[in-house]
């Protein structure tokens, strides 16, 4: 089994605009995984991955509390015409600690800060970051439309929901993409949410393709991890999973090496090579990483490969949920 780069970069058409499959998800570069690099060390990544042919560029009003947003606009303002901007409302930062809120209104409020921080007149592609059970998605996603029609945005999308709930909103205005966790290592999706997204003719944008570091040849010793890393909260990384998880992750990589590609370049393919035209976004502090990632665009994989890939790592042998339980019951996706 060998790998061939085609040199054609596949493609995805997110709102009726064909883009690079492989988008940059910026969440890395502020929050969620201890301390986050320096400003300008984020602006090289954003600099790197505008190099390499990165269109797609994902961000959020929770990302750093706002300064995700603020990095994201100060680098890439210039380039607004050639990049594909999606961010997020329904879950923001106030007076240091995180808050979903999907009353129109505070959708409203948050885009324009949104539109402010990003230093543009539109934003392409618009999540609901959380589904609040407290607000009916019918309104939120009415408030959106309205947002839709006032020129602030162009595309409605969801973030984290199930195909029910995904049923209700495209009802209401139709919705442009949705955006879960979905990895050789997360297969939740499949439950029921692909199928709707493919029925509705909705594109699914997948976050943490390479199940959050796991998925790579970089070594992850959860004891290392930086105190406020969410990993050190999700029961994979936990005894006793991780020991469990570790050796699956070297039989992994031994099968990439097999092809001569990386660990995280396998992950990929196997995500772009799925029935649903998947739209990855990766997320990562490193230009090393960037051209590593983003080449598995160009990969052409033989379908043996792929299948060993996905027998290998999929929901039966992976150990341990993505989320605790107080983090699942937030979330509106199906679980198995």
């Amino acid at each position: 089994m060998t790998a061939v780069a085609s040199g054609m970069i596949q493609t995805r058409r997110i709102g009726g605009v064909a883009l690079p499959a492989i988008g940059l998800g910026c969440m890395n570069l502020s929050h969620a995984y201890g301390t986050p690099p320096s400003a300008e060390q984020a602006a090289a990544v954003l600099r790197r991955a505008l190099e390499l042919g990165v269109v797609h560029f994902d961000t959020a009003a929770l990302y750093g509390f706002g300064r995700n947003e603020e990095l994201v606009g100060a680098t890439l303002a210039a380039h607004r015409a050639r990049i594909f901007l999606a961010s997020k409302c329904g879950a923001v930062g106030i007076d240091g600690r995180r808050v979903i809120d999907n009353r129109p209104e505070a959708l409203k409020r948050t885009c324009q800060d949104s539109l402010r921080r990003l230093r543009t007149e539109v934003i392409d592609l618009y999540y609901l970051h959380r589904y609040d059970r407290r607000v009916p998605i019918e309104e939120s996603v009415g408030a959106l439309a309205g947002l839709v029609r006032a020129g602030h945005i162009r595309g409605i999308g969801l973030s984290e929901v199930s195909a029910a709930t995904l049923r209700r909103a495209h009802a209401v205005h139709p919705i442009t993409a949705v955006q879960s966790e979905y990895s050789l290592w997360t297969r939740n999706p499949e439950i029921a949410v692909l199928e709707e997204c493919r029925r509705l003719d909705v594109r699914f944008v997948a976050f943490s393709p390479l199940g959050r570091g796991f998925l790579t040849d970089a070594e992850l010793d959860p004891d290392t991890l930086a105190p406020k890393d969410i990993r050190r909260d999700m029961p994979r990384f936990q005894p006793p999973h991780h020991a469990a998880n570790l050796a699956l992750k070297r039989e992994f990589r031994a099968l990439a090496a097999t092809a001569g590609v990386t660990a995280a370049q396998l992950a990929l393919a196997w995500l772009l090579r799925q029935p649903a035209g998947v739209a990855p976004i990766i997320g990562t502090t490193s230009v090393a990483h960037l051209a590593e990632d983003f080449a598995a665009a160009s990969l052409q994989l033989d379908d043996e490969l792929i299948a060993r890939a996905g027998a290998c790592v999929n929901a039966a042998t992976v150990s341990g949920p993505r989320y605790n339980a107080a983090t699942q019951a937030e979330i509106d996706t199906e679980d198995r």
